[in-house]
């Protein structure tokens, strides 16, 4: 995990110099405290999936962005051997493809104990979601409106709202997220 975060702080910070911001100006950006923002930045903490999304938001990158590494014509990518962000233990988001401007997507798959929710912030304008649901039952709210998703079902929506997750079952839940950016967004 020690160099999962060192490679996020070390993106965080590369990123931060070349748009010329100091811990200050980034902490007024992203409202995140200048004590975690450099602490992620010396790879001593481990972000929660919140925070490095208003990071992510805030400095117009995808989340993925700080979650990729150099990749190959061919890969086999291992979710044993893919690291996990987590929130509140309860929700986790293994990254799978990150996100590449040739391709215009990022894959993802998320974990979420029984009977939870997390919050989902806004992507920006255009941005779509797909959502495979491989094992629990998974109610996403958009537009105030809930829709239940069995295994083996898949729901699409506009990605630029709040959403929210949901487990409505005992059992761990286990989805997919495909985000698809549309062309020259990032």
């Amino acid at each position: 995990m020690k160099d999962f975060n060192i490679n996020i702080g070390k993106k965080l910070k590369a990123l931060r110099l070349n748009k010329g911001y100091s811990l200050a100006k980034l902490e007024e950006i992203t409202g995140v405290s200048k004590s975690m923002l450099g602490q992620v930045e010396r790879g001593e903490s481990n972000p929660t999936v919140k925070t490095l999304w208003k990071i992510a938001q805030s400095l117009n990158v995808t989340f993925s962005f700080f979650l990729s590494t150099p990749g190959h014509d061919v890969s086999v990518i291992s979710i044993k051997k893919s690291k996990a962000l987590e929130e509140d233990s309860h929700y986790r988001v293994y990254p799978l493809i990150p996100y590449d401007n040739k391709k215009g997507f990022e894959l993802y798959l998320i974990e979420m104990e029984g009977f939870k929710s997390h919050d989902a912030e806004p992507h920006f304008s255009g941005v779509e979601e797909f959502v495979m649901v491989n094992q629990g039952v998974l109610e996403i709210k958009v537009n105030e409106k809930n829709y239940r998703v069995d295994p083996g079902e898949l729901i699409h929506f506009p990605a630029d709202r709040p959403h929210t997750y949901s487990n409505k079952s005992i059992s761990l839940l286990k989805a997919n997220v495909l985000v698809y950016y549309p062309l020259n967004t990032y």
